[in-house]
């Protein structure tokens, strides 16, 4: 996982690699909380997300929330097919608002 890059102009990009799972909860969790108390547009790539099971969901669906309650931008981009296929079960590309690019 990356941290956060700043530009003036581009959203700052999180990375985030690996597993999105209870195992990394709290990791993953803070890392997001973090990322978005510093910029004011932050963009989550997800292209490398292995596995991402309802822990990971929840803090995905925590850092939206918390964006909003902020008035910041957050995105999600470049959904891995773990999170294409977790998205697609759980009906929830509708609630990120985020467009889902199948390949």
């Amino acid at each position: 996982m990356t941290k956060a890059k700043k530009s003036q102009k581009a959203p700052a990009v999180l990375q985030i690699k690996g597993e999105m799972t209870i195992y990394r909860a709290l990791e993953l969790k803070q890392m997001m909380m973090t990322a978005l108390a510093e910029v004011e547009d932050l963009e989550v790539n997800l292209a490398d997300v292995t596995e991402l099971d309802t822990a990971g969901i929840q803090i995905l669906m925590l850092a939206k929330r918390q964006a909003q309650a902020s008035q910041r931008q957050l995105r999600l981009t470049a959904h891995s097919p773990a999170v294409l296929e977790a998205f697609e079960i759980l009906n929830l590309a509708a609630y990120f608002g985020d467009p889902l690019v199948i390949s």
